[in-house]
């Protein structure tokens, strides 16, 4: 299970709606306890992708470091990675599988017409050959 708070959540909805119709990425950082994971601040990061960034998304991996010592020295952990889907829904692609890692979490915005539609949770197994959906718990109001 996820949650995500109110700050973070609006932090990863603005830079979704911004992104659009282009994927947007960034790093979730929280605390995980028991099974369960509480996100309590969103990072949005660059999507380094060099083609056509309306399907796709890329992290450079020192902004993926760049956000665990931020993380660390904030006390937090790195909880997952989120994205967006342009008109599309919250899927987790086969890229998105192949480009995942089993410690992470990966939640997926689908953004149609510039606004917040839906959103699903991930977890990619250890061999990157599929992804289980996780329960995401979003924040009210």
């Amino acid at each position: 299970m996820i949650f995500i708070e109110p700050d973070p959540w609006n932090t990863m909805l603005a830079h979704a709606r911004a992104a659009y119709p282009s994927e947007c990425c960034g790093a979730m950082l929280g605390r995980a306890e028991a099974g369960s994971k509480v996100v309590t601040a969103a990072l949005p990061l660059e999507n380094a992708f060099q083609g056509p960034r309306g399907n796709r998304y890329e992290l450079l991996p020192e902004d993926l470091l760049a956000a665990g010592h931020d993380a660390r020295r904030r006390g937090l952990e790195l909880i997952g990675v989120y994205h967006s889907h342009p008109d599309r829904e919250a899927y987790f692609s086969p890229t998105d599988l192949k480009n995942s890692c089993p410690w992470y979490s990966f939640v997926v915005l689908a953004i149609r017409n510039g606004e917040f539609d839906h959103a699903n949770s991930w977890l990619p197994d250890a061999g990157q050959t599929r992804a289980e959906q996780e329960e995401l718990i979003l924040p009210t109001g």
